[in-house]
């Protein structure tokens, strides 16, 4: 067997599987206990969580999961970043309720929504929901609770004793002179209590307090005013925390991690705190893996900041989990844009990834065995025992949108027998249940639908060409299946073979509904666009 065969069929054949693999060989050569290897995600509380944001979690839980796979004991842990200050007010929540909390930490600020204890719990909570939704394990730390408990204490001290160190390092690595001055340490202001206006400037060891004065900061252009007051704060009372620029290091080392995907937007900050671990803390940084950001249609960064947030939770109501978990885990590098029309590509693509599983679709066997295990680590390593019955998204919404409102299940299934996907008198489950609350869903929200790319020859692009010149103005059914026979035969193709080609950009399959009424009830807007968007592809 070859090299590259061996490295290919590690585990079950994906990236999380080689990641794992390369995790255990570096703990090895380090010569680290091996009887737990963690792993680690990020979760933010300072906004709503985007759909990036589980990003994190899927892809360490995907190397957790392999980790066990190849036989070793392994965890997630979800480390909430709850002592952060709040920097911006999120967008979908008023300045009114926010603006007077810049500043203050997220874990002491009133939820708005008057659910949860803080503003911290209440947006943390949002993702651990998903995470939950998800399947996926973790053990659960939060920033605020991991001060106040002192779980990093010893991290803290080392840190701040060494802050000269830490401070050469920031300015070899970013060229920020700062922490030259202050020690990489936030107290929170007893008097106003403010987190991010203090500057701590000295550390007594014997007495474990850090002296600071509060002076003011500009966040995100708007200038926050300090207090002036000069004060000293206990590092045991959790009334502080380390910067960014010092605290993966320590909580890397007091919770003994070994594996931790980024993004790229926070590759500086990795790699300092990879040399504070190494240098300062004399723990070797775990195991990484860069991930870049998603985009929004119009190329920007899906962010809090960026007002453009698309949360799980939207996700959650037209798509399966598992569908969610298939766009982070399919590919690990480079950048993608998305909305929330691309939600029904996801679950055709998962149908796809689960006829592989069930060997109905071959493949090569290398890719055979990296889809499989794709489709596995979606279902966090717990896939249904048999396949389930697969509708293209599109047609179901299309059924949903056209089925009486008293008998809907009833009216879907009946068409689900007609077209071949449901056998006679063959009921509906609770998966194809659950998918036609979600195409409900979508044909109340949204009129679009996404195409599916096809490779067009010259005769069918022309045939859609002319379709799209000569569709009819008027909501006349009969017109439009008429015209579409008539570009079949005016450009050489069998008007069966068209009729195929029209069903696959549509809705993904190459049967379905008679194509007329399909197209009004889909706007004839917004196949034309479908179609228009099938050719320029080409």
């Amino acid at each position: 067997m070859s090299e590259e065969t061996a490295i290919i069929t590690i585990g079950n054949g994906t990236w999380y599987d080689m990641m794992a693999q390369k995790v255990v060989d570096r703990e090895k050569q380090l010569g680290r206990d091996m009887s737990l290897l963690r792993t680690e995600m990020g979760l933010g509380a300072s906004g709503f969580p985007h759909i990036g944001s589980l990003g994190d979690a899927a892809r360490s839980n995907a190397v957790s999961l392999a980790l066990k796979d190849l036989g070793y004991n392994s965890e997630l842990i979800a480390y909430c970043d709850d002592k952060d200050g709040l920097r911006k007010v999120p967008a979908g929540l008023t300045d009114a309720d926010l603006e007077k909390y810049l500043g203050y930490p997220v874990s002491d600020i009133p939820d708005p929504f008057g659910c949860h204890e803080s503003y911290g719990k209440h947006m943390s909570s949002l993702l651990l929901d998903a995470l939950d939704k998800c399947g996926i394990e973790y053990r659960y730390y939060s920033a605020n609770e991991v001060y106040k408990k002192g779980l990093l204490l010893k991290e803290i001290r080392d840190l701040l004793s060494g802050a000269q160190s830490v401070g050469q390092i920031v300015k070899e690595e970013v060229g920020q002179e700062t922490y030259i001055e202050v020690l990489p340490y936030f107290a929170v202001c007893e008097k106003c209590g403010y987190l991010y206006t203090t500057r701590s400037y000295n550390f007594n060891s014997k007495t474990d307090k850090v002296f600071y004065k509060c002076v003011g900061l500009e966040i995100k252009g708007k200038k926050i005013i300090g207090c002036g007051h000069e004060g000293e704060v206990d590092i045991k009372s959790g009334n502080g925390k380390l910067t960014w620029k010092s605290e993966f290091a320590a909580r890397w080392r007091a919770l003994d991690i070994r594996f931790e995907a980024y993004g790229k937007d926070i590759a500086d900050s990795v790699r300092i705190n990879d040399r504070i671990s190494c240098e300062v803390l004399k723990f070797e940084s775990p195991s990484h893996a860069k991930y870049e950001m998603f985009l929004d249609k119009g190329g920007k960064k899906i962010s809090k900041s960026a007002g453009n947030v698309f949360t799980p939770q939207v996700w959650f109501k037209y798509g399966s989990p598992q569908s969610l978990l298939l766009l982070m885990l399919k590919r690990f590098v480079g950048t993608r844009s998305l909305d929330v029309s691309d939600i029904p590509l996801y679950m055709n693509e998962l149908d796809e990834l689960e006829d592989v599983y069930f060997d109905k679709k071959q493949l090569s066997q290398k890719e055979n065995s990296r889809l499989k295990g794709i489709y596995q680590y979606c279902w966090v390593m717990k896939p249904p025992e048999k396949p389930s019955v697969h509708v293209p998204y599109n047609l179901l919404a299309f059924l949903v949108k056209m089925a009486p409102k008293d008998c809907l299940n009833d009216y879907v299934a009946e068409k689900l027998q007609t077209y071949g996907y449901l056998q006679k008198n063959q009921i509906i489950d609770e998966n194809l249940a659950k998918r036609i609350e979600y195409a409900q869903n979508w044909s109340c929200d949204f009129e679009e639908i996404k195409e599916t790319n096809v490779i067009l020859n010259t005769e069918a692009k022309n045939a859609i060409t002319e379709l799209l010149k000569n569709l009819p103005d008027a909501d006349d059914s009969d017109k439009i299946q008429n015209t579409i026979f008539s570009a079949a035969k005016n450009n050489g193709l069998k008007p069966g073979e068209f009729f195929r080609i029209l069903y696959t950009i549509l809705m993904g399959a190459t049967q379905g509904p008679r194509l007329g009424p399909y197209v009004l009830a889909m706007g004839k807007q917004n196949v034309s666009q479908a179609l228009e968007r099938a050719l320029n592809k080409q």
